[in-house]
């Protein structure tokens, strides 16, 4: 696991490329994509027992939009949604968009994120460490949330990854060079 000390956000330039509507296609091919998941592997959303239907208000900060998940196997849903819809949902995840992916490849640790206020979250805890345990066992890659295999998967893990690495340190810059000094 790595640990971080500061909280990496997305440099301006990077945020400006993603405004509010720039996120509209991210809801229908995340969807697809968790109901394709679900076809493939059901016992990942059968492990989150009854909070498969709970609604999970996911807000990257350093975005301009944020978004609602129903992981609910092959009804699964994701929404683009304006972050003031935080309150029609049963748990609110906050953090810094590098961050929250970093806890789907595994890269960090989702418990010292939240104890060092890098992540917040609130609602149901039970159904955030639902999801938690479930994401942690399930080892994700990229290519498993696309649904591919072969050379394919290795070509789409290599780069996405690779593209997640840049992105990071840049933003690891990024937060450096805004960081007040002692």
């Amino acid at each position: 696991m790595v640990t971080i000390s500061t909280e990496p956000t997305l440099p301006a330039v990077i945020r400006h490329l993603f405004p509010p509507f720039a996120g509209l296609p991210l809801g229908p091919l995340l969807t697809l994509s968790l109901r394709s998941m679900a076809r493939r592997q059901p016992r990942l959303f059968d492990r989150l027992g009854e909070h498969r239907t709970a609604c999970y208000f996911i807000d990257p900060v350093d975005l301009a939009f944020a978004f609602t998940v129903v992981p609910d196997a092959e009804r699964s849903i994701v929404r683009v949604v304006r972050k003031s819809e935080a309150a029609t949902s049963s748990v609110q995840i906050r953090g810094p968009i590098l961050t929250l992916l970093s806890l789907l490849d595994g890269t960090l640790d989702g418990d010292a994120l939240f104890f060092s206020r890098i992540i917040s979250i609130s609602g149901r805890t039970e159904a955030v460490l639902a999801l938690r345990n479930t994401i942690e066992d399930a080892e994700l890659s990229p290519a498993d949330l696309l649904g591919l295999r072969g050379f394919p998967a290795r070509l789409a893990d290599t780069g996405i990854l690779g593209a997640l690495s840049v992105a990071r340190q840049m933003a690891n810059r990024n937060s450096r060079r805004e960081a007040p000094e002692a």
